[in-house]
């Protein structure tokens, strides 16, 4: 699409949106806009203002770096696993981000937005903020709570900020790559936050490098900046449309400049972005709703997949960045990543995963004595489980939240030492108990196999292995970091053989035809490639990780130790054909 200045009224076309939530607007394939006044707010006078970037502002940046101790060690595997191995053996959360314009608070309701989504990102966070033109950004290492204090808050005035958790699924997990970015160019200076993984981010790099490109960190978001800042579009939004127009895979994104925010969502939707509004008219933009109510910010609408968002003193405007018919949102926002509060693609994640736990009890019924659940993601979906079985629910497994990277390992080797640090076992509630144990997912199977063996010491007669999703079989490529196909225990091994390595009496996964009868008409925009191997837009280029690659940890190690054990990502796609031909005769069309 060519990105012009022109166009007409109406809103960003979308097809199939909840309906719960989305009104289903009509399709255009030209560029359309649409504008909205809003509330009356201190932030949003009435006078007109060109468009026109300006060049008499600066940018200011502050990467506050801590120290780090760590007594990890490096040892061969003696058959019991590390604390590290355990702490790897889920899907890893991708990111959030938050952006928020029109009030005087903005950096700490940013502050607080993070720490509502600090589930989707606890390697590193940043704010950047908006005082007087001038762009200031903090950002570092660790959770939310580590990075950011008083003093830090007071350093970012401004009644516009966009702030980031970050899990790297692209990059190395050192400092220079937490975000938000902010770079300056010839109009001025911008700042992005993105969730989400570009499947060419290598090949745009390539030739942004051969044109004389500099870059600084190994994020794929950083090309976004490079591709905004060669643009030719006028004014700053369509240069926003221009780079977005050379992206191929997830990214929900959000802008900052001297005077605007934007939010834009790729065509196919696969990563969450919802807009909001406080009580005095600030908009505020999230990856989950969760963030909306802890700053008391009503839950609008979901941004639309394709759509580009932006907020000035004029209000919202809407703009497609490109319609496409078929929308693939990520499944597992409902059965893992997101938070049971929230509300994501229109449907509320607690009643999806209750749903599954119910859907369970009817396909896969065993003779039990409790129901328990694998904190905390399992919680919802075994209290489904349990109601629809009528068997008591109960605490039979105690997590504890306190547990960091970094710990003093004992001097003789305690097995499952990780699992235990995280999970403790309730004797009484086990001991000589049928006991129906549900997760919400199998990844290696080795915590798993840790947690059942935990269970039978604590006295659990039988453990019944429930799992509320398919078995996972393919690695992901928008935005969520899963090992390779090698690692995945479901692509190497049947259900029964999963059954023998983890130790339980009987073992059953979600079906994929119940999933989709359970979604009903909403099945065909949800994507299901790490169930089936088939992918929205293929990962020609992108990167998995190798059986036993380095795994950083956010705090130490450096590019080469990442980028080096790195292939190429459908290389072992042959050696799945059998397990996706199996898994996509149940998958809607």
């Amino acid at each position: 699409m060519a990105a012009t200045t022109t166009g007409t009224a109406n809103i960003c076309p979308l097809s199939n949106p909840s309906p719960s939530v989305n009104p289903k607007p009509s399709q255009k394939t030209h560029l359309s806009l649409f504008s909205k006044t809003l509330q009356k707010n201190p932030f949003f006078p009435q006078k007109q203002q060109s468009l026109t970037h300006k060049n008499n502002f600066t940018v200011l940046s502050k990467n506050p770096v801590s120290e780090f101790f760590t007594t990890n060690k490096e040892y061969p595997d003696d058959g019991f696993g590390s604390f590290d191995d355990d702490d790897d053996d889920k899907p890893r959360e991708e990111c959030g981000v938050v952006g928020i314009y029109g009030d005087p608070e903005a950096s700490r309701l940013c502050y607080l937005a993070l720490h509502a989504m600090q589930h989707r990102g606890q390697e590193g966070a940043g704010i950047v903020a908006v005082n007087n033109k001038v762009l200031q950004s903090i950002t570092g290492v660790g959770l939310v709570s580590d990075v950011f204090n008083q003093s830090k808050l007071d350093q970012l005035p401004g009644d516009m900020a966009i702030g980031h958790v970050r899990y790297s699924t692209a990059g190395s997990s050192m400092l220079k790559n937490v975000q938000p970015f902010v770079a300056g160019y010839r109009f001025g200076s911008v700042g992005v936050a993105h969730n989400g993984n570009l499947v060419n981010y290598n090949t745009l790099r390539a030739k942004l490098e051969d044109n004389g490109s500099i870059f600084n960190t190994s994020s794929d978001t950083e090309v976004v900046l490079h591709l905004i800042a060669i643009s030719k579009a006028r004014p700053f939004f369509l240069r926003i449309v221009d780079a977005c127009e050379k992206l191929e895979g997830a990214y929900s994104m959000v802008f900052v400049t001297e005077d605007k925010l934007v939010a834009v969502r790729d065509p196919y939707g696969f990563r969450p972005l919802v807009m909001g509004r406080r009580s005095n008219g600030a908009v505020v933009f999230a990856s989950e709703t969760c963030a909306l109510d802890l700053i008391e910010a009503t839950y609008e609408r979901e941004v639309y997949p394709g759509e580009v968002l932006m907020v000035d003193k004029d209000g919202v405007q809407s703009l497609c960045l490109m319609p496409h018919p078929e929308p693939k949102q990520c499944i597992f926002e409902h059965i893992y990543f997101a938070l049971p509060n929230s509300v994501v693609f229109g449907r509320s994640v607690y009643e999806s995963r209750y749903h599954f736990g119910e859907v369970l009890a009817t396909e896969a019924p065993v003779e039990c004595d409790v129901v328990i659940a694998v904190p905390d993601s399992g919680v919802v979906a075994a209290l489904g489980y349990a109601a629809k079985a009528r068997v008591p629910f109960q605490q039979g497994l105690i997590r504890s939240h306190y547990v960091g990277r970094t710990f003093i390992e004992p001097s003789q080797k305690i097995r499952d030492f990780g699992v235990k640090l995280k999970l403790s076992p309730v004797r009484g509630v086990l001991e000589g108990k049928r006991v129906v144990v549900v997760d919400d997912s199998i990844v290696r199977g080795t915590t798993s196999s840790k947690i059942v063996r935990l269970l039978k010491e604590a006295g659990a007669k039988e453990v019944h292995m429930r799992i509320a999703s398919p078995p996972i079989i393919a690695s992901c490529y928008y935005g969520v970091d899963t090992p390779s196909s090698e690692e995945l225990i479901s692509n190497r091994m049947s259900v029964e053989e999963i059954r023998e390595f983890i130790g339980c009496d009987s073992l059953a996964f979600l079906p994929i035809d119940s999933l989709n009868k359970l979604l009903g008409n909403d099945s065909q925009n949800f994507c299901y490639a790490c169930f089936s191997g088939k992918y929205p837009v293929k990962p020609k280029e992108m990167k998995v990780k190798r059986v036993g690659d380095f795994v950083d940890d956010g705090l130490n190690g450096s590019i080469q130790s990442i980028d080096g054990g790195w292939v190429k990502g459908l290389q072992n796609q042959d050696k799945v054909e059998d397990v996706i031909a199996s898994n996509t005769s149940k998958l809607p069309p």
